[in-house]
């Protein structure tokens, strides 16, 4: 397969992959939406945690735009250290979310049993949706790491890069929105 076919292909998979993401937590918040008028509906804060993980995965983002900055500039050293900046912030991310899980504890909102609630299990349901999508993200990253270390990306030849790239955007802008959508929705 030519390399301007292979390129086409793979974001056009990535592309269908997106769109069919976006439409599954279309889903889960307009579910979310219709059982707010549930009488046994349970309002709540998002925990702190959940400010501090967006702040990372933002941050993550951005280095990674300069990480693929760096490789077109040519630049593997700083590629490199922008990739594993990338790294260590998504893995925050991780860590904060399973914080706010914690602090949702604390504070007597679980996603299933007696003291649970529709609300509160909707929230763990979506969040841990998304950590899923996440932890990809993270794979996808150390291997994009990997194969910067390796030398294997050059300004010229960076499909891997690039997809896993827009894929870093959009779990990022995803959970911007999701973010968003509890703090003002829920």
């Amino acid at each position: 397969m030519e390399q301007k076919t292979k390129e086409r292909t793979f974001k056009q998979m990535l592309w269908i992959s997106m769109i069919s993401m976006t439409m599954m937590f279309a889903g889960f918040t307009s579910a979310y939406v219709v059982s707010k008028g549930r009488e046994d509906w349970l309002s709540f804060e998002l925990p702190s945690a959940f400010f501090i993980s967006t702040l990372l995965i933002v941050l993550s983002s951005l280095s990674f735009y300069m990480a693929k900055k760096a490789l077109m500039a040519g630049d593997q050293t700083k590629t490199t250290w922008l990739l594993a900046l990338t790294l260590v912030l998504g893995l925050g991310f991780v860590f904060y979310q399973f914080n706010g899980f914690g602090q949702l504890i604390d504070a007597g909102l679980y996603t299933t049993g007696p003291q649970s609630n529709v609300a509160s299990s909707f929230l763990y349901v979506i969040t841990a949706t998304h950590l899923l999508h996440i932890f990809v993200g993270i794979f996808v990253l150390l291997r994009v790491l990997f194969n910067n270390v390796r030398k294997k990306y050059t300004p010229a030849s960076h499909l891997g890069f690039s997809l896993s790239s827009i894929f870093w955007h959009f779990v990022d802008a995803l959970w911007i929105y999701l973010f968003l959508f509890f703090y003002f929705i829920g």
